[in-house]
């Protein structure tokens, strides 16, 4: 409920109903989720799919910056809102931080993990979080690098017929280079993407805003991407 940003939705209130059931009361959000934007339009272009990046980087830096991680980024979990005053006429908000836990918390988290309990998508689970380890921004940064390598081309970076399949191959294999799918995108936003799927966390980019710079630097340095960064 601490969090406050225009690319994040906030938790207005919870509660418990008689049946029991637990709820959030969140604020109604007009448009549709990243993942339905997907399957309508398939694989995005730079154009479209930086300033979406740099958005929920911008969203995803304010949670981070309170000591939130988020541990559950994926497509739908990111409402695309019309907004004439965003790049694209789109904002990207965050949503859905029912998993997500304050880095205090973590041990509690790790004793789940011990019996079991996998907390999160596997599709876009970084290793460490596989792993049970400690998290921290960077486990949120791995699982925006598959998000972005799906919005330029439709798929994911790893293969596997199964959940567990797919955290197999993330544990010991490499990701898909995005240009051997998108040949026409820059080999720069390649090894950003590149980077982010790192498995070693030191390996990746330390913080979202160092990543959300990274996607505008991608782009090129002038025009709009420039303008998000504040330059001209």
């Amino acid at each position: 409920m601490r969090l406050s940003h225009p690319n994040v939705c906030p938790i207005l209130g919870f509660g418990e109903t008689p049946h029991p059931l637990i709820y959030l009361v969140m604020p109604y959000l007009p448009g549709e989720p990243l993942s339905d934007h997907e399957i309508r339009r398939g694989p995005m272009d730079t154009d479209e799919a930086i300033p979406l990046l740099v958005q929920m980087c911008r969203g995803l830096e304010h949670a981070h910056g309170l000591s939130i991680v988020h541990r559950d980024l994926k497509p739908e979990n990111v409402m695309l809102v019309p907004d004439r005053a965003a790049p694209g006429g789109l904002r990207a908000v965050v949503m859905d931080f029912g998993l997500a836990k304050e880095r205090r918390a973590e041990a509690e988290v790790v004793k789940l993990t011990q019996t079991g309990i996998v907390l999160g998508t596997p599709e876009f689970m970084s290793p460490e979080q596989i792993r049970g380890r400690p998290l921290d921004g960077r486990s949120d940064v791995y699982a925006l690098g598959v998000l972005a390598f799906e919005m330029f081309t439709g798929r994911l970076p790893f293969a596997g017929k199964t959940p567990q399949e797919m955290m197999l191959a993330r544990l010991k294999g490499e990701p898909t280079r995005l240009r051997e799918v998108r040949p026409d995108l820059s080999t720069r936003l390649e090894d950003v993407i590149g980077r982010a799927l790192a498995v070693e966390p030191a390996e990746r980019q330390k913080s979202m805003s160092e990543l959300g710079a990274a996607f505008a630097s991608a782009a090129g340095p002038t025009g709009v991407f420039g303008r998000l960064f504040g330059r001209k």
